[in-house]
């Protein structure tokens, strides 16, 4: 999965006005559907073709996907490595924090947090981090 990920991070980040956010937002999403179990299901089945594979993927996006994201899904299709998707994803995100020199944080309560106590834990974070 690394070479994919690094492969699409070089390709964003050459992208004029696109920028690596909007990369980070579709390739997040189409790493979700492709950990669904019903499509890992359907991208094993021999009777499932890669065209219908991408038309059901890409037809179940929030909105229509741009041309890099069309043809780095083609590409994981075709290669067989759907199912990679989301580890890609997640060295994707890994090489645009590195980039930015940020982290990402996962937050576990046993209570649900509002958006202002969130926003304090982030500046919290931020301070003792850098």
């Amino acid at each position: 999965p690394r070479p994919y990920a690094e492969a699409l991070f070089k390709a964003s980040a050459a992208q004029p006005g696109a920028g690596l956010g909007s990369t980070v937002a579709w390739v997040d999403e189409l790493a979700a559907i492709a950990a669904d179990p019903q499509v890992r299901q359907l991208a094993d089945n021999p009777k499932v073709t890669p065209e219908q594979l991408f038309d059901l993927i890409a037809g179940v996006v929030r909105a229509p996907l741009s041309d890099a994201a069309r043809n780095f899904l083609r590409v994981l299709i075709d290669n067989g490595r759907l199912d990679a998707l989301p580890e890609v994803a997640a060295q994707f995100r890994a090489l645009v924090n590195r980039q930015s020199g940020s982290s990402d944080a996962v937050v576990h309560s046993a209570f649900p947090i509002d958006a202002s106590a969130l926003a304090e834990l982030g500046v919290s974070l931020e301070k003792r981090f850098g």
